[in-house]
């Protein structure tokens, strides 16, 4: 076979992108949320996960001190973490790329090439409590923002992971 980059293999982990603007609040979290979630099922062999912005405004950044202190409270650790923009690369590496909201979304969808572009969707479609389509930004906001995209990044994240098990 002349591609190695990809070998066909059921055992390979399922590997998930978490995306947002700048890689430091909302998709981290998501990252810290879902890789705990995964832990726990005892699934860590099967599903992989990782982050990414948008944007390159804070790479090599941790996440956002305000969103480790509330995930912290959670009992998510998300101080290893280290801000990194998304690439047209990740559409190959990931078997989904999960954005936060509908600009995110966009800017993803311009670096998806076209055969990749089934990868690419919503956290909030695998919400099952919560009816919205966008986890919103906190970093200009306070302490309610922080603690609503955690809800709505658990409620998402214990969706996916009943998905990507029933694989």
């Amino acid at each position: 076979m002349s591609n190695q980059a990809r070998p066909a293999n059921p055992e390979r982990p399922v590997r998930v992108l978490m995306v947002c603007m700048g890689n430091i609040c909302r998709s981290p979290t998501a990252h810290g949320v879902f890789e705990q979630m995964v832990r726990d099922a005892g699934l860590a062999g099967r599903i992989a996960v990782d982050s990414a912005g948008t944007h390159g405004y804070h790479v090599g950044a941790p996440p956002d001190a305000r969103a480790q202190a509330h995930a912290r409270r959670r009992g998510y650790d998300l101080s290893a973490q280290r801000a990194r923009q998304l690439t047209r690369r990740d559409f190959d590496d990931f078997d989904l790329v999960l954005v936060m909201d509908a600009a995110n979304e966009r800017a993803a969808r311009a670096l998806c090439p076209p055969g990749a572009r089934q990868r690419l969707r919503r956290l909030t479609d695998f919400c099952t409590r919560h009816a919205t389509t966008e986890v919103p930004d906190p970093y200009h906001g306070g302490d309610a923002g922080f603690e609503q995209v955690l809800d709505l990044v658990e409620d998402a994240c214990a969706g996916l992971l009943r998905t990507l098990a029933a694989r």
